[in-house]
């Protein structure tokens, strides 16, 4: 089953910090994820500035249930980075999932 997450960092003063601190192991993860075909797409969202504030992932999981165990081990969770996570069913066109070689 595939899934829209849009996820928005704090507002306070140390949101940035606390993004960049887990930032790597974020990168790592999603690197693994993306291996083994979970994690389809995704991008950092960004203000005006270009801060970066949140994050669009496109993933696929066999249920919600198993995709709410890897948001439990994410590092932007367990690292207070995402603030608000907004989860949506969705259903990828197969056109871009051949462009992402499925």
């Amino acid at each position: 089953m595939q899934f829209i997450i849009t996820a928005y960092d704090g507002t306070d003063e140390k949101a940035l910090e606390r993004r960049l601190q887990a930032r790597e192991e974020h990168l790592r993860g999603v690197e693994k994820r993306c291996k083994e075909g979970e994690h389809l797409y995704a991008a950092a969202i960004l203000d005006d500035e270009e801060k970066m504030i949140g994050s669009m992932m496109v993933v696929e999981y066999p249920s919600r249930e198993e995709l709410d165990l890897w948001l439990k081990e994410e590092p932007y969770v367990t690292g207070k980075v995402w603030e608000k996570i907004e989860v949506h069913p969705c259903k990828v066109p197969p056109i871009f999932m051949q462009l992402h070689g499925e």
